[in-house]
């Protein structure tokens, strides 16, 4: 199995949520913690980036297990903190990507994506649920290397132009984020 480095990330200001979305709870339990939670054990540094809301942010993270990094370029986008986040794992071979506000994250479709990747030499490896790409994203190779020298740009950019072996993570929280209150 792949041990990546694990890049989280929860850099954003959360403005269509109005708040810092990462600590309000979700289950009794803070949003980026349950997302922390799913992925710990997984990859080796566990890394998460923070930014806009740090000093909230911050405690809810468990510092015996995640590296937290600051990026003061969390405005340019999750481009920067992607970038951020690479650059603090520089021997990292692989990297498996996601987002701090997945608090429905099932631990079940991170092992079918680092299974799949196992199998596949595809340079990215991306859960699904249906049609809609999700998190967690390995990215590895020639992409992984791209990512971390990429201006600020998404995904959508990085992944353009690189074949994208999709796992089928349906139901398992790979592409149900928190954009406003509503979402919960």
């Amino acid at each position: 199995m792949i041990v990546p480095a694990i890049v989280v990330l929860a850099a954003g200001e959360g403005s269509r949520y109005g708040e810092a979305k990462q600590v309000v709870q979700v289950g009794g339990r803070p949003m980026l913690l349950r997302v922390l939670d799913a992925l710990d054990g997984f990859g080796d540094p566990q890394i998460v980036v923070l930014g806009a809301h740090e000093q909230e942010v911050r405690p809810v993270v468990p510092a015996d297990r995640w590296h937290a990094i600051v990026t003061e370029q969390w405005r340019a986008g999750p481009g920067a903190s992607l970038r951020a986040g690479l650059q603090a794992a520089p021997d990292a071979q692989a990297a498996l990507v996601a987002l701090g506000d997945l608090p429905w994250l099932r631990e079940e479709a991170i092992r079918r994506v680092l299974d799949a990747a196992a199998g596949e030499d595809a340079e990215a490896v991306r859960a699904f649920d249906g049609a809609a790409p999700g998190h967690p994203l390995l990215l590895r190779g020639e992409l992984l290397q791209r990512a971390r020298q990429a201006p600020d740009v998404g995904m959508a950019v990085l992944l353009r132009d690189v074949a994208v072996a999709e796992v089928r993570c349906d139901g398992l929280g790979v592409a149900r984020d928190v954009d406003v209150p509503a979402d919960l």
